[in-house]
Order: C-alpha cells, then structure tokens, then sequence
C-alpha cells in the first residue's frame, strides 16, 4: 500500500496549497485503492470509494483501464460492492469515455447474459469514442447475427447518441466581467511561465488573470448562480497570441460547468467575448469545450457630421461606446433569435457565435462528440448498408459560378472529405479536411497526450503523412520541471507514433530545434495541411493552421481538421528594397501599410494572408510567415516561383535526411517517406504536371495590399507602447515605428537573437557585424548582454563548418554545452554575448527571462505584458521587436542607435534581401 500512502502524504501537500487531490491516472495506485475497498474492514475504505468513484482520469489512462475491468466485475457479480450497483457501474463506465470502457461494454453488451446485453447496449449506444478495433468487433457480431450488435448500429445509424441529448437553453444569462482592455492574450489566462503544470488542471487554473481577479469572477458566480460569467476583452480580441487550450481550459474551470460529476477539473461551456471578437485560433479551441465566443462590437469608429473617421492626435479613429458590457452587467443570449439582449433591449446579432456547426458542439458539449459521431455514424450506415441520414446540419457549400480560386482554396478543395462530389468550393463553406503534418509542442504537449487518452486513441492516423513532437520550449533549461515532464511525454508521443525531439530509449541526442522550423522542413508539399500546437504554426509551404492542444490531438488521432473556407488577403510588393534594410523590417512595414490603407482596420484579422513571395527560399520567407500570428491571420500561404519552391524542397530534403542519419525515424520510416513525397514534389514540378501552387487569375480575395518597398527607409520597430494613455492600445504588435522614432537615445538592458524569426542567414549578420565593429573600434565591447539562441542545431552545425560559429564564439562568455545543460534559469545577466541552446529561450517566457523592468531589443515574436520580461514597481518591462542588425547594435551601444550609426554598422553587410518577383504568380 506504498502507492496509496505517498498518495496520502501528496494531498496533504496540496492541501496546504488549498488543492484537491490530484485526478488518478496510474493504474499501481488505483489497484491499491481497489484492494481498500474489498476489504471491509479497511479504515480507507470510504475515502478509497470516493477516489474511485470520482476521481479517476477517464480515457485510455492505466487508471480508468483498471476501473473499467472491476466495474465489469461488479456488473458481472464477480465483484460485490454494496455501494456500487450494476446499474451504477453501468453510469459509471458511461462517463468513460472510451478505451478499455468500450471494450468492457462490448464484452457485455455482445455476451451471454441478455438482461446485461441489454444494459450495456443502452449505454454504448450514448458512447462515441470507437476506433477500429471496436467497430470491427460489432460489425462482425453483426453479421454472424448478433441482434443486440443490430440494435447498436441502428442507434449508431441515427445518430442517437446525439439526437437524445438535451436542446441547448433558449435563453442563456450571462454577467459580465471585464478581463482587461484592449487585447488579451492568452498568456493573461495561462501564463508561459507556468506551463509546467498545465496537466494539472486544477493548480494551473489558478494562474488565471490574478488572486484578485479569480475572487471577483468566483463572488460573481455565487451572487449569480443562474448565469454564466461571461470574460470580456474590452476594446479588444479575447484570446490573441498563442493558441492555449489550457487558457480555454481555465476560463472553463472558474466560469463553465462540470463536464461529468464523475470526472475531476474538467469543465466545458465556457462563454467568452471581446469588442473586436475572439482571435480565430482560441475561438477554435472555445468550440472544443462547447462554449460560445461572441463578438460584441460595443465600441465604433466615431463619425463626424460628414461621416468621415474621427482621429485622435496620433491619427488614430476615435471609438466611441455603442452599449455598456461593465463588469456586473446582465445580458441574454438568446439561442433561437440568435440575438445578444440586454433586458427587452436588442443589442447586437451574434449568429456568427451560433451557427448550426456551434450549437451542434455546445449541445453535445464540444467538438470531438461530433467528429467522432459523424465517423460513428458513416461507419454504421456502412455496415448495416443504408443512406446516411441527415441528423447533423448540412454542411454550407458556397459555390460561386465563373470565379476562380485563391490558394487557400484551391489548397480546402484538393483535401476535402466528404463533400458533393465535383462540386468547388469558395470561401465561407464548411469543410472536412485531411491533415499531411502534424506538430505537437512540449508545453502543450502533455495536455494534447491527455487529450488523446480522453478520447481513447492510441495510435497515430494513417492518414497522417508525419507528426512531430518538439522539446523547444523547454530547451533554455533541463530542470527538475523538465526533467518530471519531458521524458514521460517523449515516450508517450514516441509509442503514439510520432518522431520525438528527445528519445525515450536515448539511442539518439536531444534535438530541441523550434518547432516551427522543424514543420516547415517537414512539410514537403505545396498543397499540405499542416496543424500545429502552437500560433506560430505558419509554414511557407502548404498551409498550417495554429492550434489548441485539443485540434493537435484530433489532427493526430483522425486524420482530418474541420473548419469553414477562410477567406484570403492578396500581399504583394512593388519597389525595391534599399541596401541597408533587412527583410524583417519588410515584414513590419506590411503591418504598418496595411494599418494606414484601411484606415486603422486589421483586414488580415482572421483571414489567410496571401504573400507573393516568389523569390524567397522557405527559410527566410518563413519570418513573414511566422509573424502573421501577430498580424492576427488566422493562416498564411506562400506564393512562390517554381524554381524557389524546388530549392526550399531540397533544403527540406536534407534536414529531414539530418534527422534519419542521426536515427529519429521509426518503424514506419515516417522521415524516408516524407522524402519520397518531396521527390514526387520535385519531379512534378519539373516536368510541368503540376507546377508550384498558385491562385487563379480571377480568383476573389477580401483585400488586397500593395506594400511599397520604395518608402521604407529605416529600420521598423514593433513597440509594446508601454505607457500609451489609451489602456486598450498597449501590447498590441499593431504599434509600428521607425526608428528614427526613439532619437538614438532610448536605453535597452538586454537584447535577444533567437527563436523562430531568425534563420541562418541572421547569424551569420551577427558574425559579419562583430567583426565590423571589432575592425572599425578596434574591440567588441557590450553595454548590454546580448543573448543568442540559434533556432536549430541543422544552424549552428552548418555556422562551424563556414568558420561563422568560431566568430561567435571568440566575443561570447558563454556557449551552450549539451553534456551539462543548465539546471536552473539565469536570474541576471553580464555584459556579454551568451550562446545558448537551439530553442525558444527568452521568446517563450517560461524558463529564461529577461531582469524584471528591462527594456529588451528582441528579434522574437513576443512583446505581451509579462513574457519575455516582467514589470517592476517603478518601471514597466518592455519588448521591442526588430530586425538581428538593429538588436546587435543596441546592445553594443546600450541604446536604440540613430539611423546614421545603424547604417554605418551594416555597410557591406549582407542583410536578408528580398526583391519581388517579375512573374505573374497566377495559374
């Protein structure tokens, strides 16, 4: 009973942290927990009764395989629990969800005994988690016969398991709170800093917002126990930056309900809004939980008397209130007029919160019920060899004679599942899709493993071209944190079928490249899907879509992702790039353009942003790419000429080889294969079969921008506008400045080169501009550190061989040593160069940071409040993002430098140029 007694000891920990005891997934303890309750005379019988009963994690998790078995005893008589019924057993296998409760109900359900055949048919009946195994067995019960399995495939036919659940309210009342204004990211609902214990639902939901917050929200509900409290970001997107089922899952555990009363800390139906709507990623995520996410649009552009835009002093639309949504205000949704209410009064349509595809997953409470259904059901019209009926709302298929289509598009029709057939689709229509590439990330990785038990998968979708799970980011430092997580994730997602950064049988070196740069390698087709844990899941070949540790477990379990069309917004470039820029000041210009030419509006906020790239190879196109996260695109696509997307393909080509030869591929040759598909890429492009992707020349797009290169004449700086009085305009990455902006004198305490923005081109900047200012000063001096983390070690090992990493080397005070990776994270920082790990370091937030109250000069993506550095008392910490150039000579100077000093700095440097390309990039 050693198990049970450290288990005991474990409590009274969390007790004094004001924790429950934590969910039950081993199967050693709950054996122990089981021999409690067979004795009679046990003194922890009754609290081992609770244990069992309500809190075991569901799924495919060795706990809930031992449950199912001595629930099946009890059901069977083999087993006597005075407290715990047949009939009770059978409620309690049915919130199960799947696994070896399938398996259990199966055995019953196909058995002798007709009285428990007939029971445990009425609960499979409710049950939607099967996978082959489980199908195939009731299909051949069927046709040896078996009438109880007849009766089973017929429910499943007709979708019962959805049809006979409760109508969603008509009327749902809501109490708001304001969770901050302007746009929230989701590290306010589930800090970087505090991944390490998102698997623990309950622990990590207390990082939500503040103590403070999370009292205010908690004596709301209870003054309000008919209503739901309803998180608002005020002026603002709810839910920006990355894409955290644990910051749904939060929301969830403190505003939503129970999703069974036999299931620990998971709560569902959570209801969210913001005035300018929730990010798409997040909303995705809102919709795997059954909840309800609404744009509000209470605050409006201003309008003078002639209808024009009010401005404010720096050019910005004056917004004024439509309608009050103050914390403490009382609102109706009302599901049927799909209207939002406040009283008698109508304050807003909401029908883009309530399409038929939403309220199918609030009824069924979530998005994984109704994907597995519709397989369950397909599956069982199949085997009993009749047309499907029409129970789910038809899917929307918008058609629209005579106009072609964007990439994006054309990407949607060419891997659609089960759509009319030779019917196109345009944007806007409801799609099932099949996923190629499939990324999992090491902070969200152990919620996306929870996920996969919870719906009782255990192998990887065959339809899945590759998947990989990272170990980025939690590269800067191997901790005690890390070392409790990490390696049991590995085995996890390697035994799941996976290629895993770390080896759980240590036959090969940890790789803890980003990501982000590891799928776009991986993805070796132009017109793949690619779905990713993470926002900067943007690829710059095919299209990748950002997700929820949820999504990724479906993408990994299924096969497929569903989603409407997006629609598209076409970027292309005029002009010609001066000498002395670099390519990520392009990038920020296309922000600041795009800002000025609609007038403030963000018309790349939940579309696909288009680039007519052309020229560039995936790796430096891939820093626009990634930064569309921050653009708020839902996706992005590349439009390249032939020639680029075959060069990108062989650099893809051999990093994937890299992988093989340090022995990363498994048993199925995932890595050869991907290969493979590359080489048939190639070879079509070649011959002219199937040339490099392209819209079509009369294809529709919501806008389109011209980014004129001509005008941009210094360095583009994304500030966090720290201090600016409008509240709702702070850390927005909308804020872009040149840098003639800061007069050369604005101090920085630390600057950092690294994550998914950089490519090799960016370090070896750096080396070129060391040796610059060692030649024109005669020494390299730093007045403030400057920290360098490669993206990936393909990077570093490619910078020793051409001499740059040796440069590196010579100035820094630190280089990164695998063999003794650090233990714990720095606290402080020297004046000098640190060579840190290939990872997400200082960008993530969660292991390194920058000293409280810095101000950062950061090549990374990151400048919300709190993650790359924290505010202090007296100062605010600041992350402005600019281009590698810009970052070396900041730290070098100690301050922003003025344009003439960062121009003499780069002269005969070559920076990461970009000309567009002359070629018309249509089909």
């Amino acid at each position: 009973m050693n198990m049970y007694k450290d288990y005991i000891q474990e409590i009274g920990e969390r007790k004094t942290q004001g924790l429950n005891p934590k969910p039950i997934d081993g199967a050693e303890l709950l054996s122990d927990i089981i021999s409690q309750i067979k004795d009679l005379n046990n003194k922890d019988r009754e609290d081992s009764l609770d244990f069992f009963i309500y809190n075991v994690v569901p799924g495919t998790t060795p706990a809930a395989g031992v449950k199912a078995k001595f629930l099946k005893e009890i059901i069977l008589g083999e087993s006597a629990v005075a407290e715990i019924t047949p009939a009770f057993a059978l409620e309690l296998l049915s919130h199960m969800k799947g696994g070896t409760s399938v398996e259990v109900l199966l055995d019953l359900a196909l058995g002798s005994d007709m009285a428990i055949a007939k029971d445990a048919a009425t609960v499979l009946k409710t049950q939607v988690f099967l996978y082959e195994a489980d199908t195939d067995r009731l299909e051949a019960a069927y046709k040896s016969g078996n009438a109880v399995a007849k009766e089973i495939l017929e429910s499943y036919a007709q979708a019962e398991f959805f049809t006979k659940l409760p109508e969603i309210a008509e009327e749902i009342k809501v109490i708001t709170y304001i969770a901050g204004e302007g746009d929230i990211s989701t590290d306010l609902l589930s800090p970087g800093n505090q991944a390490h214990s998102r698997s623990d639902r309950e622990l990590h939901g207390k990082c939500l917002i503040s103590p403070e917050a999370q009292d205010e929200i908690k004596a709301l509900a209870e003054a309000n126990p008919d209503k739901s409290v309803m998180l608002i970001a005020e002026r603002g997107t709810m839910g920006v930056g990355s894409s955290r089922m644990s910051g749904v899952n939060n929301v969830a555990l403190w505003t939503g309900k129970k999703a069974s009363p036999y299931v620990p800390f998971i709560n569902i139906a959570p209801i969210i809004a913001g005035t300018n709507g929730i990010s798409p990623i997040f909303l995705t995520t809102v919709g795997v939980t059954g909840g309800i996410g609404i744009d509000l649009k209470n605050w409006v552009k201003k309008l003078d008397a002639q209808g024009n835009v009010v401005v404010d002093a720096a050019g910005d639309p004056v917004l004024e209130e439509v309608y009050s949504v103050a914390t403490g205000t009382v609102l109706t949704i009302n599901t049927k007029s799909k209207k939002l209410y406040n009283g008698d009064k109508e304050l807003i349509d909401i029908s883009s919160s309530l399409t038929p595809q939403k309220v199918e997953f609030i009824k069924a409470g979530g998005s994984y019920a109704i994907v597995f259904g519709k397989k369950l059901q397909t599956f069982a019209c199949k085997a009993l060899n009749i047309e499907i009926p029409q129970v789910y709302a038809a899917s929307k298929e918008i058609s629209i004679e005579g106009q072609g289509l964007t990439a994006v598009e054309k990407i949607f029709n060419k891997n659609a599942v089960g759509t009319t057939p030779g019917k196109v689709l345009h944007a806007g229509s409801d799609v099932r899709v099949e996923v190629n590439i499939v990324g999992s990330q090491d902070t969200t990785g152990l919620m996306t493993s929870q996920e996969l038990e919870s719906m009782a998968a255990t192998v990887i979708s065959p339809i899945v071209d590759g998947a990989y799970q990272s170990g980025c980011h939690t590269a800067s430092v191997w901790d005690n944190k890390s070392k409790a997580n990490i390696p049991r994730l590995m085995k996890f997602m390697n035994d799941f079928g996976l290629i895993t950064a770390r080896d759980p049988k240590g036959e090969y070196l940890a790789m803890t490249d980003v990501i982000h740069k590891v799928l776009n390698d991986l993805t070796v087709d132009d017109w793949a899907i690619i779905i990713g844990g993470d926002s900067h899941t943007r690829m710059s070949k095919g299209v990748a879509f950002g997700a929820d540790s949820g999504t990724v477990a479906l993408a990994l379990a299924t096969g497929e992702a569903t989603m409407p069309i997006p629609q598209s917004v076409k970027v292309t470039f005029k002009g010609e790039m001066k000498a002395y820029m670099d390519f990520r000041d392009v990038v920020h210009a296309t922000q600041s353009q795009m800002l000025q030419q609609f007038k403030g509006d963000n018309v790349f906020q939940g579309r696909v942003i288009e680039v007519h790239i052309g020229t560039l190879t995936a790796d430096q196109a891939f820093t626009f790419t990634d930064w569309t996260a921050e653009m708020k695109a839902k996706a992005s696509i590349c439009i390249s000429e032939d020639a680029t997307l075959i060069e990108s393909l062989e650099i893809a080509k051999s990093r994937i080889q890299i992988m093989i030869d340090k022995g990363m591929d498994n048993a199925t040759q995932v890595l050869k294969g991907l290969i493979a598909i590359a080489d048939k890429r190639i070879n079509e492009i070649r011959s002219g079969e199937k040339p490099a992707l392209a819209p079509d020349a009369d294809a529709k797009y919501f806008a389109e921008v011209v980014v004129d290169l001509d005008v941009i004449a210094e360095p583009m700086i994304a500030d966090p506008d720290v201090d600016n009085i409008d509240v709702s305009k702070r850390y927005t990455h909308d804020t872009i400045r040149p840098l003639s902006f800061y007069g050369g004198d604005k101090k920085v305490d630390l600057g950092f080169i690294g994550s998914c923005m950089v490519h090799k081109g960016d370090m070896k900047i750096l080396a070129q501009m060391l040796k610059n200012i060692e030649k024109q000063q005669g020494k390299v001096e730093f007045k403030a550190p400057l920290v360098v983390a490669p993206p990936t070690y393909n990077i570093v090992d490619e910078l020793k061989a051409e001499g740059d990493w040796d440069v590196l080397r010579k100035y820094s005070g630190f280089e990164f040593d695998d063999n003794i990776p650090k233990a714990s994270a720095r606290t402080s920082y020297e004046k000098m160069l640190y060579l840190e790990r290939p990872g997400c370091n200082l960008c993530m937030g969660n292991q390194e940071k920058a000293a409280k109250g810095d101000t950062v000069m950061a090549t990374s993506t990151r400048l919300f409040q709190g993650r790359v550095v924290e505010d202090t008392e007296g100062k605010k910490g600041e992350s402005l993002l600019s281009s590698t150039p810009v970052v070396v000579l900041s730290t070098i100077l100690g301050r922003t430098p003025t344009i003439e000093e960062y121009i003499a700095a780069v002269d005969g440097i070559n920076l990461t140029k970009f000309s567009p390309s002359h070629k018309q990039l249509v089909r």
